[in-house]
């Protein structure tokens, strides 16, 4: 007995995840991950993840999205879970979408994963994110190899890792058998193929077809499907199955001889008649009074009621809005809705800068102030980690819980935004010297640079565009609008945002959110700065589109390549800097920054960190750039 007793507590010890602080694997899976050869291999696909909901984490659809950065949305909608804000049971099984694409890791390995950022926190370690966190579906082998710049000895909180999530795409032959999708499953120690083909509505021959037939407990397979199997709602089904049994039914009445019924019928009758003449006379002489007196009464309750209900929920809104900001409150002022309307002049007309953003002053301040229903809490978990000069500085926020609105007050930066500058005032434009956008060019890029290379997780600006551009005093550029920003890389989502012109292809077609989306951007912006036209004509015609053949030599009657790329170059100059002296060199190198930025595959396109360098080359930026000129934007460019 004894020698039993000791096997079972050992196989509970090692087999039960939460047994150890970190779960340990049985066996464990492919090391380095499931090698590819990025020519034969598409470049990406669709995918899905097989995650299941544990404690003490990761037991609500909001953990569970940032740690794949998708949205609580993709997770429920294939998960066939109604209520995304439900909490999730333990061991509730989730589909979580991933990008799946063959990613080359040195000149003779590449691996088929969805790779994902992660931010290092106190007593993580490669192994314990990729057992526990990942739970089993990549190995702190492929986290090493995917980061060769990182010592797994050395990690230190707040350091960005990458995690290749093991997945895969279907081949020619798969998808000629209506196979659309791979789901990446941990097998586990009580599986059977039989199961698993059962649960997932495949045959078992298809799953050892993809994973042949030396699967073990804790390895990552691929389940070949057509469409994801419909799993219970069990965000309903909780709920419901706490409902309390509905009550039994009474048993029938009992039968009553026929004489004693006709004895109580009769009684009845008389009884009955006798009571309502008397209920008559009575309730006809204090009616008038009674009722007079009942409805002033039940006016007064109602009111109470009324009164009592609203305020609790205008109480309870101010608490939750309240709880979401928290974490704010010893960073930024918390301005009071009376002083927003008193700076606004109640938020009139005259006060509107655009959009529903305000000009207000409080105690000699001016502010900027952007009214919005209570969606900020995004905003200001991103606006909290960033702080830079070329990025617009948030001073405080005000929640009005009689209206559910949010409130961030920002710095006033008095130029406005670039956009008015370029499109909407001639005399403006004019004024707009090359050097002058070159150096507005340079700030966005630094901020850019800011966001995508020095926060944890990168921020995704993902509006770059010359509305969002704000100038101040000094004709400096403040990138400004963090409503649609994103913490996080390489998430797919489906809901598309942002503005016709500026949006990268692979996010309006795939839903691809990278920084590589706000370099798209940026290039539409420096091609507006030396252009001066929209990024979408009256026509519909996108700025972009023309980019590619810019900088190409070709066109012009020069005899010479290089000639007839300077004349084509120069036809295409914004027509308010011909009364200025420019560099032609200044300009070609800007527009050939901007060539690069647009490029459609966003794997071509450079990096912000190459973008500032290239913009710093120009000419134009031998000039000491503290010197008076760069503050008066009238000073013309050598």
């Amino acid at each position: 007995m004894r020698p039993k007793l000791l096997l079972t507590l050992l196989a509970f010890f090692f087999l039960n995840p939460h047994s150890q602080s970190q779960p340990q694997p049985l066996v464990p899976p492919v090391t380095q991950g499931f090698t590819c050869n990025p020519n034969r291999t598409r470049t990406r696909c669709q995918a899905y993840a097989l995650y299941r909901a544990s404690p003490p984490n990761f037991l609500d659809l909001a953990s569970i999205a940032d740690l794949f950065s998708v949205s609580r949305l993709m997770i429920s909608k294939p998960t066939n879970i109604s209520d995304p804000s439900a909490p999730l049971l333990p061991n509730q099984l989730l589909f979580v979408p991933i990008t799946c694409s063959c990613n080359a890791i040195n000149s003779t390995l590449a691996i088929s994963s969805a790779n994902l950022d992660y931010t290092i926190k106190s007593g993580d370690t490669f192994w314990f994110v990729s057992t526990d966190h990942f739970q089993n579906l990549t190995t702190y082998q492929s986290v090493e190899i995917v980061n060769p710049t990182l010592v797994p000895t050395k990690l230190e909180v707040g350091d960005s890792v990458i995690f290749p999530i093991f997945c895969r795409c279907p081949d020619q032959t798969q998808k000629s058998n209506q196979v659309n999708f791979m789901v990446s499953y941990v097998f586990q120690p009580s599986d059977t193929l039989s199961r698993l083909a059962s649960t997932f509505g495949v045959s078992a021959k298809s799953i050892s077809d993809v994973n042949g037939n030396s699967i073990k407990p804790l390895d990552t397979i691929f389940i070949p499907v057509n469409r994801l199997p419909v799993l219970p709602d069990s965000s309903n089904s909780s709920r419901n199955s706490s409902s309390p049994p509905p009550p039994p039914p009474l048993p029938p009445p009992s039968f009553v001889d026929k004489e004693r019924k006709g004895l109580i019928r009769g009684l009845a009758i008389g009884v009955g008649v006798c009571g309502g003449f008397l209920v008559l006379l009575i309730g006809f002489g204090v009616y008038r009074e009674v009722a007079l007196r009942k409805r002033g009464g039940d006016e007064e309750e109602e009111k109470q009621k009324r009164e009592f209900f609203v305020g609790k929920g205008l109480k309870e809104m101010e608490a939750s809005l309240m709880a979401d900001v928290s974490e704010c409150l010893d960073k930024y002022r918390v301005f009071k809705i009376d002083e927003l309307r008193d700076a606004t002049d109640g938020f009139s007309d005259d006060c509107l800068i655009e959009g529903s953003v305000y000009k207000g002053e409080i105690d000699g301040v001016q502010y900027a102030i952007k009214k919005m229903k209570w969606n900020a809490r995004e905003e200001l978990k991103i606006l909290q980690k960033v702080n830079h000069g070329n990025l617009v500085q948030l001073e405080g926020f005000c929640i009005d819980p009689q209206e559910a609105n949010c409130y961030l007050v920002y710095e006033h930066i008095q130029n406005g935004s670039l956009h008015s500058w370029l499109h909407t005032d001639d005399k403006r434009r004019r004024e707009l010297s090359w050097k002058s956008r070159v150096r507005i060019a340079i700030d966005v890029a630094n901020g850019l640079q800011y966001i995508h290379e020095h926060t944890r997780p990168r921020v995704v600006h993902k509006d770059i565009k010359s509305s969002n551009i704000l100038l101040d005093a000094n004709m400096r550029a403040k990138i400004a609008n963090f409503g649609l920003a994103k913490s996080g890389c390489n998430a797919i989502t489906m809901h598309i945002v942002g503005t016709q012109g500026y949006i990268a292809p692979e996010y309006l077609v795939d839903g691809v959110v990278s920084t590589k989306m706000d370099v798209f951007a940026f290039g539409v912006v420096l091609l507006e700065l030396v252009s001066g036209r929209e990024a979408v004509d009256e026509e519909g015609n996108v700025l972009w589109g023309e980019a590619g053949g810019i900088a190409m030599e070709g066109g012009g009657k020069s005899p010479s390549p290089e000639g007839r790329k300077l004349e084509k170059v120069r036809s295409w100059v914004d027509e308010a800097l011909m009364e200025e002296s420019y560099s032609i060199e200044s300009v070609v190198n800007v527009v050939t920054v901007a060539a690069a930025c647009v490029q459609r595959d966003p794997v071509k396109r450079p990096s912000m960190v190459d973008v500032v360098y290239a913009l710093c080359r120009s000419d134009e930026l031998f000039f000491d750039v503290s010197e008076e000129g760069l503050n008066n934007p009238n000073v013309t460019a050598r």
